[in-house]
Order: structure tokens, then sequence, then C-alpha cells
């Protein structure tokens, strides 16, 4: 980087902050459309009814961490809002949802929890709106409902499907300490 000369000394510092703050702004545009990219990715297998990885699964649960755990246990909601109750598993009734309700982000959405158990496709709903939360954080609400903690769970077919999918309790113990996170309660805005 070349500095002008003609500039006085404590205005050169000022240049050189400056440069050194739009680099790493610039890094950080290049990180979130790197995120943004990974989550369209996501998505789109996710669409398709296809499980990540286990890598994937682990990243996408940090992500939602690093999202969740600066949410109030009681915080309001957009509205208009898409109201959502009991999914259990059956992935292809969110996609449905979706439709009728509207794509994202152009709809808000509060999904009232028990997400996983009973369905086949648990992991694969509870992928795609984790995935939707990380993605449009502002626009997709995701409560707890009661079968998202580990000993209904272990009772009504989730952990079995993760031993079923991926061969070990590992994911089953990702997503079990996300569900910690979730929210309990939202409240309506104007």
């Amino acid at each position: 980087m070349e500095l002008d000369t003609d500039v006085p000394m404590e205005d050169a510092h000022e240049e050189v902050t400056h440069t050194k703050g739009a680099a790493l702004l610039s890094k950080k545009v290049d990180a979130n459309t790197s995120l943004i990219n990974q989550l369209d990715q996501w998505i789109e297998k996710l669409s398709r009814c296809e499980p990540l990885l286990e890598t994937d699964v682990k990243r996408l649960c940090e992500m939602a961490i690093d999202v969740l755990q600066f949410e109030e246990n009681v915080q309001p909601v957009q509205v208009p809002v898409t109201i959502c109750g009991d999914v259990h598993g059956q992935f292809h009734d969110l996609m449905e949802l979706f439709k009728i309700g509207g794509p994202c982000p152009d709809t808000n959405y509060l999904f009232m929890g028990d997400y996983v158990d009973r369905g086949y496709y648990s992991v694969e709903t509870v992928l795609y709106l984790v995935c939707m939360k990380v993605r449009y954080p502002n626009r997709i609400t995701i409560l707890r409902g009661n079968h998202e903690s580990r000993q209904i769970t272990q009772v009504y077919g989730f952990y079995d499907e993760c031993l079923r999918k991926y061969g070990s309790a590992a994911v089953w113990k990702l997503f079990t300490d996300l569900f910690d996170y979730f929210p309990n309660h939202r409240v309506g805005g104007q």
C-alpha cells in the first residue's frame, strides 16, 4: 500500500488504520458470502430430503448456537407471521408449509416445536429448519417443544433414526445439545 506523502503524519496513521479496517471488513464480507453460499447449498440439498454429512451437521449446530445464544427466552416476533405447529419428522409436510406460506425471507415463520420423532424424516426436518434459522435469523423463529429433549427423543424414535442414518449417537448428541438453546416462548408484535 502506498501512502500519500502530502498527508500530514497524524492523518497518515488514520489512513493506515482506515485501510486495515477496510481490509478486515472485506474479509468479513467474504466470510459472510462464503457462509451464505454454504447455507444455500445445504438448504438446496435438504430440500431434496438428503441428510447432511456428520461434519456439516456439527458445523451447522455450532452456527445455530452462535445465533440462538443471543436470543432471549421470550422475545417479540415480527408480524405478520405464519405459525406452524407440530411437524414430527413429516418433511414433505414441512415443504408444503413453506410452499403455501410463501418463501423465506418474504414470509416470517414461527415454528412451535416438536420437529422430531414419529416421522421418518426427523433428521432432515430439523436440519432444514435449523439451516433456515441460521440463514434467515430474523424471519424464522423456532421454539422448543416437548419433543426437543433427550428423554423424549430416546422413546419416540429420533435417537434411533440418528443411529440408523449416521451409525452412532454423535449426531443425536449434537442435536440435543442444540435443543437446549431453543427458546421456549415468543410474543407477537403489534
